[in-house]
C-alpha cells in the first residue's frame, strides 16, 4: 500500500520560521524590515509522520535536508513577510505532494508493423540515395 502525503495543516505546528533581511528591490525599506522567511522542519523528530512517511521524505527530498534531518526552504520574493511565509508553506506542500506521488509504471510496447515498414523503407531510400552519390566502378 502506498504511503500518503502528510497534510500541511497537521505539520504546521512543527514548522519553525526564521526571518532575516532580504536583498532585492525595496529601497530603504529593505534595510529595516526582516521580510526573508526561512522555513525549517525537523523531519526526523516529527511526531505527525509515520516511519514510512519519514523514509519517503528523506529519500525524495534529501538534497534539501541537512545531515541532522532538518528540511529547509527559503522565500524572499515579496516585500511582505506574511506573503513570503505563505509562499514558503505552499512550496513545502507542493514538494510533499510531489514526493509522495507514485510514478506510473511503463508498459513495454512493440512497434506497429506499419512503423517498422516505414522505418525500413526510409533506410532503403537513404541507402539508394548514397548509392547514386558514389563514383562508378565502386
Amino acid at each position: 500500500m502506498p504511503v500518503r502525503a502528510p497534510h500541511i495543516e497537521d505539520i504546521l505546528p512543527e514548522l519553525e520560521f526564521v526571518t532575516s533581511r532580504s536583498g532585492g528591490p525595496g529601497g530603504q525599506h529593505v534595510n529595516k524590515v526582516n521580510s526573508k522567511v526561512i522555513l525549517k522542519w525537523d523531519v526526523a523528530g516529527s511526531n505527525q509522520l509515520s516511519d514510512g512517511q519519514k523514509e519517503t521524505i528523506v529519500v525524495k527530498l534529501s538534497r534539501r535536508m541537512s545531515k541532522n534531518g532538518v528540511l529547509a526552504l527559503q522565500e524572499q520574493e515579496s516585500r511582505s513577510q506574511r506573503a513570503n511565509k505563505e509562499k514558503v508553506v505552499a512550496r513545502l506542500d507542493a514538494l510533499l505532494q510531489k514526493a509522495f506521488t507514485v510514478k506510473k509504471k511503463r508498459k513495454p510496447t512493440k512497434p506497429t508493423k506499419a512503423s517498422v515498414q516505414k522505418r525500413i523503407t526510409g533506410k532503403k531510400r537513404n541507402a539508394e540515395k548514397k548509392q547514386w552519390r558514389q563514383k562508378p566502378g565502386h
